[in-house]
């Protein structure tokens, strides 16, 4: 296959994929949690979520994310309202912030990170063992490139 036919054929799947699997995505969080959530929303509590109980700073979501920290900032007071996360300061450092899931939080959380688990696993089962190693080392080299795009 030639590099520009290549190329072509290589963008136009990216983007399918990426809108497909974000359809795929709300759709499973739609049936599953009937929740006014939306999927940023819940990237957002996933993020969060990774710092258990000890809670992510406004910095620390902002740099996960790659957003601005008044982005975040407005997200968070929209999530804090909804009842899925609280805000506390720092007993150190009155200036710094700390974000942690609510219970509920803690329950759409898990029940995404289910709904990621479960998409992987069905696509699994469409493929042979050589064809799920080349896919991961494929997606390996592929975000590699988009990570070191993003630090250039």
């Amino acid at each position: 296959m030639e590099l520009n036919e290549f190329s072509k054929k290589l963008n136009n799947l990216l983007i399918d994929t990426y809108d497909v699997l974000q359809q795929v995505e709300e759709w499973k969080v739609k049936k599953n949690t009937h929740l006014n959530l939306t999927i940023s929303e819940l990237h957002l509590l996933e993020v969060i979520g990774k710092y258990g109980d000890e809670g992510a700073s406004i910095s620390d979501i902002a740099n996960d994310l790659s957003f601005t920290l008044p982005t975040i900032t407005v997200a968070i007071n929209k999530l804090v309202k909804k009842g899925y996360v609280v805000k506390r300061k720092s007993e150190e450092d009155k200036r710094m912030v700390y974000v942690t899931l609510t219970k509920m939080g803690k329950k759409v959380d898990n029940v995404h990170r289910y709904i990621h688990l479960k998409i992987t696993r069905e696509i699994a089962k469409e493929l042979e063992p050589d064809e799920q190693d080349a896919l991961v080392r494929g997606l390996m080299k592929i975000n590699s490139f988009f990570r070191q795009y993003l630090n250039n």
